[in-house]
């Protein structure tokens, strides 16, 4: 199925609203906030898989474009100073060079550097094409936006897809850290990724962190970056305005 650039700016019949929320990304070591990611949600506050659920064929590529206008203009008129993380769906990418084209003009437009903005490809959808996933990645680093794997862990291809190429950061599944105070696999499973990770220069941020021992295995196996419950929860339309910061 081919598209036009105007193809993905046209609202299709089929078509729904959304808005974002945002959970914070923190630096550990530094005590501050690295990023906030932007998590889809309805307009009255409606889950991400309710939203998601509506996604089809037919709308999927005017839905993954909006998502990125949408946060990155919502994250301006909030007053953003760290970065901003996108998801993205890899499927709905006909044309790399293209498909950036309203990132960047909305970036540009709304002055949010492009080096501030980090897009998350999903392990949790199944890449038909990996050829054009590296291809998407590399168009995307030559706009100087970083790159990241969302769900590392969990989904299609593992270190496989890690081998393809290497983004500048990987997020830890929650299914690796879940209970990783008290599961010595789990401890050797991720003491081994971020063993790749630093010979390969590549950031390692552990999600769906909840509770305080679960964060302090991950601190003492090297883990700075870190996101879930334990620190904040997604705020609505909004930056989280309590952070907690355990000790350690």
């Amino acid at each position: 199925m081919s598209i036009s650039c105007q193809g993905c700016r046209t609202q299709p019949e089929s078509s729904f609203d959304f808005t974002m929320a945002f959970q914070p990304i923190l630096d550990a070591r530094r005590q501050e906030i690295y990023a906030h990611e932007a998590l889809v949600r309805g307009v009255n506050g409606e889950s991400a898989g309710k939203i998601l659920g509506q996604v089809t064929e037919e709308n999927r590529y005017w839905f993954d474009q909006q998502c990125r206008v949408r946060a990155i203009e919502l994250a301006a008129d909030l007053g953003l100073q760290q970065r901003l993380s996108i998801n993205f769906l890899p499927n709905a990418v006909y044309e790399p060079a293209a498909c950036i084209r309203m990132t960047v003009e909305t970036a540009r437009r709304v002055g949010l550097p492009l080096d501030r903005i980090i897009f998350e490809v999903t392990e949790g959808e199944q890449v038909v094409d990996h050829d054009k996933l590296i291809a998407i990645i590399r168009a995307y680093k030559e706009f100087g936006l970083l790159t990241a794997i969302d769900d590392f862990g969990a989904g299609y291809s593992g270190l496989n897809l890690l081998a393809d190429f290497q983004p500048d950061i990987i997020k830890l599944d929650m299914a690796l850290t879940r209970n990783i105070d008290s599961d010595r696999v789990r401890r050797s499973i991720v003491a081994g990724i971020l063993t790749v990770c630093r010979e390969l220069d590549i950031m390692v941020i552990a999600e769906g962190v909840e509770t305080e021992a679960e964060y302090a295995t991950l601190r003492e196996l090297g883990v700075t970056y870190f996101q879930g419950y334990l620190f904040a929860r997604p705020a609505f339309r909004d930056f989280a305005r309590e952070i907690n910061f355990p000790a350690g």
